[in-house]
Parts: structure tokens; C-alpha cells; sequence
């Protein structure tokens, strides 16, 4: 590893049930449901892809493993012969950017471990083992804006090269702090992580930062998202880990300079693709007079 290049990899989850999208994940990984003309995930690979990642370890399920493959390593050579004597081979455009991504590596979680999305990183394992830092993403989050959070992530640590993690946050409202994880930060400072509270009642809450699916750890983690750690439900929690890292070492939290939305329930996700359609996509002007 160059001295320049600390962050190089980066592991993508979206090995859940999804059962509150069912009958549609049962056949469809829910990180394949679409923003626009891309699916979720695509949107996560890039932001990766901004920050300069050179190795992607996307964590799906079973049924997943085969379509994500698919989807970012077939060139569909047919469908280019064709549209190449329909004089249409700017169509293929869009294909031929997924298909220069750099490499992606698609994985199935752990039967062996127990439910939660700390197991997904953990069966990741073995990608991330040697490296100084690497990149958790998990795809239910999506951020809107020209400055990813992983590249925030990444370019924070460039410069703080001695801290133990890094964790992105947004501001949020009172009236919303029982439905996410809220930051606490250590007694005296303003950006180093004490704890996260799961869903504190309203009043209670010691700060308006929510965590979210965006985090730079070392490989040191592992340490702490072992099988017995499980937590809240039974579970094993990315984020109790990060939280008994930071007992000992320096975590720090970095507000996102873009927009953080989650697609974890059909409500948000449908939030999160007007949102997307209304930046992004040229037809996005045309909404307010369909929906109006």
C-alpha cells in the first residue's frame, strides 16, 4: 500500500430481508430498486468511485449474488451488436460505465452469524484484513450532492491518519430523534464520538446528529464485531462496535456536505427518487406539474 492511497477499499451491504418491501425482494435485491434509470446501488458504487476506492465488496444475499454479478459484470454483447446496426450505440453508453467501474466483488453474508447489519462487514472480513482503513456503506443510504460522504470520509482521514474511525452525520429535527441513532460526543469536544443512542425518546436526545450507513474503520473493528456482541434485539450492530472503539481510541464525526436520505422502507424510498428525478434527471422539472 502507497503512503497516498490509505483508503482503497470499500464494502457495500444489502444482505437483509427486506421483508418490508416483499413480494417485490424476493426476487429483487432491494439495492437494485431504482433512483431514476440506476438502481440504488449503482448510486453507492459511484459515490465510491468518487472518493477514488479501487476495490468494491458488495455483501448480498443468496438470491442477490447472481443479479448484482450480473448487473455489474455482463456486457450484454447482443444488445451492443444491435444497437450498433440500429445506429443506436449511444444507448450502450450507460452499460459501458457500469462495466468500467473499478473492480467489484460480490459476496454472500455468513450463514453462521447472527442477524444484523454488522454481520455483512464482518463476512467481509478477509477482503479488508491487511489494509490501514476501508469504507462501510450501507446501501439503504443515499446522498444527494457534487461532495459524496465518501470521499469526506476519505479526504478527513488523509488528514487525521491517527484516529480509530470515522462516522458521517446530518442535523435533523427534534420531532424525528426517536426514529434514528443520535450522537454523543465525548465530554468536552465537539466532533469525537462518545456513543450513539438508538432512538432516544424525544427530550432525551443529547444532540440533533443522526448516524447513518456511512463509516471509515480500520480493520482493528473486527475485534468488537465478533458473534457474542450481539445487541439491541439480538443483533450484531456495526455501530456497537464503532462505539467500543471509540471508548478506547478517537472516532470522530464529520457532517455530511451533502444529503442524506434512507430507502429502507417503501414511504422513504419513494421520498428519496422524487428527490432524486427532481435533481438529477432531465424530466425532473416536469414533476411538480404531474404530481400538482
Amino acid at each position: 500500500m502507497t503512503s497516498d492511497r490509505p483508503v482503497r477499499k470499500a464494502i457495500i451491504t444489502d444482505a437483509g430481508f427486506a421483508s418490508r418491501y416483499l413480494p417485490i425482494t424476493k426476487t429483487v435485491p432491494k439495492g437494485m430498486l431504482p433512483l431514476g434509470n440506476r438502481p440504488i446501488m449503482q448510486l453507492v458504487v459511484e459515490e465510491c468511485v468518487q472518493a477514488g476506492i479501487q476495490e468494491i465488496i458488495i455483501v448480498a444475499t443468496p438470491e442477490g449474488k447472481p443479479v448484482y454479478e450480473d448487473y455489474f459484470h455482463n456486457s450484454v454483447i447482443r444488445i451492443k451488436k444491435q444497437l450498433e446496426t440500429q445506429g443506436k450505440l449511444d444507448r450502450y453508453e450507460p452499460v459501458q460505465q457500469v462495466l468500467d467501474f473499478p473492480k467489484i466483488e460480490v459476496i454472500t453474508q455468513d450463514s453462521s452469524l447472527p442477524y444484523g447489519n454488522g454481520s455483512p462487514v464482518v463476512s467481509a472480513q478477509r477482503f479488508v484484513e491487511g489494509e490501514e482503513a476501508f469504507l462501510v456503506l450501507y446501501s439503504d443510504d443515499v446522498v444527494f450532492g457534487e461532495n459524496g460522504d465518501a470521499r469526506t470520509l476519505v479526504e478527513k482521514y488523509e488528514q487525521n491518519r491517527e484516529v480509530s474511525g470515522i462516522i458521517m452525520a446530518q442535523p435533523i429535527s427534534a420531532d424525528v430523534v426517536d426514529k434514528y441513532g443520535i450522537i454523543s460526543f465525548k465530554s468536552g469536544t465537539e466532533n469525537e464520538l462518545d456513543t450513539i443512542i438508538e432512538k432516544p425518546s424525544k427530550g432525551s436526545e443529547p444532540s440533533l446528529l443522526a448516524s447513518y450507513g456511512r463509516y471509515l474503520v480500520k480493520p482493528s473493528i473486527f475485534a468488537h464485531l465478533v458473534s457474542h456482541n450481539t445487541g439491541k434485539d439480538d443483533e450484531l450492530w456495526t455501530v456497537d462496535a464503532i462505539t467500543r472503539v471509540a471508548a478506547s481510541g478517537k472516532v470522530l464525526v464529520e457532517r455530511t456536505q451533502a444529503e442524506w436520505m434512507t430507502t429502507g422502507d417503501p414511504e422513504n424510498y419513494f421520498h428519496a427518487h422524487l428527490e432524486y428525478v427532481k435533481r438529477y434527471e432531465k424530466y425532473g422539472s416536469k414533476l411538480s406539474e404531474w404530481v400538482g
